[in-house]
């Protein structure tokens, strides 16, 4: 009898153990449910769980944390649970560990923020041709307004019926009024233009990684728009208003004012290179037909400017917007305007100086040269200014300002070079030298330019001189043997254009070597002279002197001299009497260790001299 009870006292414990399991694990299950259905909507945000525990005021450890021991656990009895041992090593066991934890990546936004309409069942509307013609405008705005429907397309599967019944109104209202004369109404502008901001003026992502890398468009692929299906044709749309003889200036200017041209450019920040494309042919289809927009407009791609030059250095549509840039400098009046000129030197030669120049520098080029063929007096402006920014130590981005100054050099004329010439050939000269065979080359590559080889003998006797130490010195010293064959083939062309000036240079050269080489025999016998006059004049001192020795003998004697001060500032009382003499010995070993460093100082630069020779 007393077995069969403690039987059933076991099988009643156990099945409330097993119904508290299965409820845990009907909670795990379900848990497990909700971190899946979190996990699979990545664009929702994320959704904290807070258990019941949590709710009743008990804190619930990570799920990566170590589970409680027995002393620590307040729901255990303490009954027959022995203490932990005492050991040092138990103790480390709540440290910190010294372990980075590993993060993943930002992960990077796939489409733009729009704001989805409320869920709007669209209907499939007549096409045009099937109504009569005096309902055809109604028809016209009735479809508009069905196209300003916008849907979500972070869910590829989400009303599928609405965004085609959407894409073939677009479709249908492209195909008309590319086609038909004379239905573009006055009450068709306001819906036009309220369609397009609709669907396109949206909040651009943030860049996840904003203090990273640039983006490479060699190597990074960029981020596409998810509703392109439906952008793409409302630009479409857009352009064949603007551009459609029925279009009038007058009664659109109401609805494209400065703020829709504000948020326009706010959409060049975009990533999708298809859309910065049609954005640029519409700002500058805009450009084109607001005569009283222009300004406003040129201003507000200088804002644009200011704040990726002097802020952010982040922009996606630079390249873009000095395309519209080199197309509008090409249409300017002459004489420019100080407007014009200003904006040259205080934007486009500062946009010389960002880390992505790569991505923009082509179009950059070609506006710079745009300016300089409407005003050549600009020239010595531009190239001083591009000397200035002239990177130091990035030489992709000297090849750049290379290739630009080239491009210069073709539209200058031979009296602006003239004033440029010397300071441009010192950076030409340097270029040569530079141990980065890609710089050096493409410097060198100036002399297959037969215009530019035609305005360095027109100056030669200024040029050469210049030149001349540097290629010189690098027809046999450079590693790279292209170099070499680069820099005779210039030393040659010098030689044809003026020989009695190229020996000339040559003696100047060699003379100016060998006075470099007495130089430096006089000044290591001025040294020699020095150490033998010291060494004299130390003989009386009580320390270990090595005149002339090597350097480490010379930092031996300069920690001798330090022990020396530091018994100089503690004399003990029984040496009262020498005192005039340590005074003596003092000033003479401070004069020895100034001498001293300045001796290890001179080796070091002598050696630095014989490696640069």
């Amino acid at each position: 009898m007393f077995k069969r009870k403690l039987r059933k006292s076991g099988d009643s414990s156990s099945s409330n153990n097993g119904s508290s399991n299965g409820k845990t694990g009907g909670a795990s299950k379900s848990s497990g449910k909700t971190a899946a259905a979190t996990s699979d909507s990545s664009s929702a945000p994320t959704i904290v769980v807070v258990n019941a525990g949590e709710q009743r005021g008990h804190a619930t450890p990570p799920e990566n944390s170590a589970p409680l021991s027995p002393a620590s656990n307040p729901h255990k009895s303490h009954s027959k649970e022995e203490p932990p041992k005492r050991d040092p090593l138990n103790r480390l066991k709540g440290t910190p560990k010294d372990v980075i934890p590993i993060s993943k990546a930002p992960r990077r936004q796939r489409s733009s923020r729009f704001h989805v309409t409320e869920k709007v069942e669209l209907e499939k509307l007549p096409n045009f041709n099937e109504v009569p013609l005096d309902k055809r405008q109604d028809l016209f705005l009735r479809k508009l307004s069905q196209c300003a429907v916008i849907f979500d397309f972070n869910d590829a599967s989400a009303d599928l019926k609405g965004k085609e019944i959407k894409r073939s109104t677009l479709a249908e209202l492209l195909e008309y009024i590319t086609t038909n004369r004379g239905v573009i109404t006055e009450p068709i502008y306001p819906e036009v233009v309220s369609m397009f901001a609709i669907n396109l003026f949206r909040t651009i992502p943030p860049q996840v990684n904003p203090i990273g890398d640039a983006f490479d468009p060699e190597e990074d692929e960029p981020v596409l728009e998810l509703a392109w299906p439906h952008l793409q044709i409302v630009y479409e749309f857009f352009l064949r208003f603007i551009e459609s003889p029925d279009f009038n200036t007058n009664i659109a200017k109401k609805y494209i004012d400065p703020q829709f041209i504000l948020q326009l450019l706010e959409l060049f920040d975009s990533e999708d290179p298809r859309e910065r494309d049609f954005l640029k042919t519409t700002l500058h289809r805009i450009y084109g037909k607001f005569l009283n927009l222009r300004a406003f407009i040129r201003r507000s791609i200088n804002n644009v400017f200011f704040q990726f030059i002097y802020e952010t250095e982040r922009h996606n549509g630079i390249a873009e917007l000095l395309e519209i840039l080199g197309s509008i400098i090409n249409g300017f009046a002459l004489p420019l305007k100080e407007e014009h000129k200003t904006f040259l030197t205080k934007v486009l030669i500062p946009l010389h100086k960002v880390k992505s120049l790569t991505l923009y520098h082509p179009q950059l080029a070609y506006c710079v040269v745009q300016f300089l063929e409407k005003d050549p007096s600009l020239t010595e402006e531009v190239i001083c200014g591009l000397l200035r920014y002239w990177p130091k130590v990035n030489s992709p981005k000297e090849v750049m300002f290379l290739n630009e100054i080239e491009e210069i050099l073709d539209v200058i004329e031979p009296q602006e070079f003239v004033k440029i010439q010397v300071p441009l050939f010192q950076q030409i000269a340097r270029c040569v030298s530079s141990p980065h065979f890609q710089v050096a080359e493409r410097a060198l590559y100036y002399w297959n330019n037969e215009y530019i080889v035609n305005l360095i003998g027109d100056n030669v006797t200024v040029i050469l001189p210049v030149m001349f130490p540097s290629l010189y010195q690098n027809s046999k010293a450079h590693w790279n043997r292209t170099i070499h064959g680069l820099v005779y083939n210039a030393l040659k062309l010098f030689m044809e254009i003026n020989p009695a000036l190229f020996d000339q240079c040559t003696a100047q050269y060699k003379q100016s070597r060998q006075l470099e080489k007495k130089k430096m025999r006089e000044r290591e016998e001025t040294w020699h002279r020095l150490e033998r006059t010291a060494a004299h004049n130390a003989q009386g001192l009580p320390l270990p002197y090595t005149i002339g020795g090597p350097l480490t003998s010379s930092r031996t004697d300069v920690s001798t001299i330090q022990t020396f001060d530091t018994e100089l500032e503690n004399p003990s009382s029984g040496e009262e009497s020498g005192e005039d003499e340590h005074q003596e010995n003092y000033l003479g070993i401070v004069a020895w260790k100034r001498f001293l460093m300045a001796h290890q100082m001179l080796q070091a630069t002598q050696q630095k001299t014989l490696n640069f020779i």
